[in-house]
């Protein structure tokens, strides 16, 4: 069963800026990931709890559109929503939104896939029966 989500919360710290005193680019790819750990927590699902049942869910993929630029102390809030699980694979996306002046900094997306402690890939059907299962719900009930 779907539940709404808290956007995850992010201030703008001043080493995150670059020469033009804005957000370096690679640090919302950072953000991306904070806020990935943040969704499966609200989930119930603790990141280093799959780390230590051997489960690894590393990054290979990710895309983003930087639409406008962030600023030293804005506050952006990052909305995470499921767009794809296929049991190997989750992609998620990720809307940036400045609390601080209401535009869109960011529209991203990022797949990351399932391996053992040795980098093998795995299915959760087989492996995390019950991850899996909530995987299948949250993506039944993406729009």
């Amino acid at each position: 069963m779907s539940k709404r989500m808290i956007p995850y919360r992010h201030t703008a710290q001043y080493y995150e800026t670059d020469r033009m005193g804005i957000i370096h680019h690679s640090n919302y790819i950072r953000w991306m990931e904070e806020a990935r750990i943040d969704y499966l927590r609200q989930q119930g699902i603790r990141y280093s709890d799959l780390e230590a049942s051997g489960l690894i869910s590393p990054i290979y993929e990710v895309k983003c559109q930087y639409k406008r630029p962030v600023r030293f102390e804005d506050v952006v809030a990052i909305e995470v929503s499921m767009l794809k699980y296929t049991g190997v694979r989750i992609t998620l996306s990720y809307r940036m939104i400045n609390e601080t002046n209401g535009d869109i900094c960011a529209e991203c997306e990022s797949t990351s896939c399932f391996t053992n402690s040795d980098g093998k890939l795995i299915s959760l059907k087989k492996e995390f029966p019950g991850l899996h299962v909530l995987f299948e719900n949250l993506a039944d009930h993406t729009e």
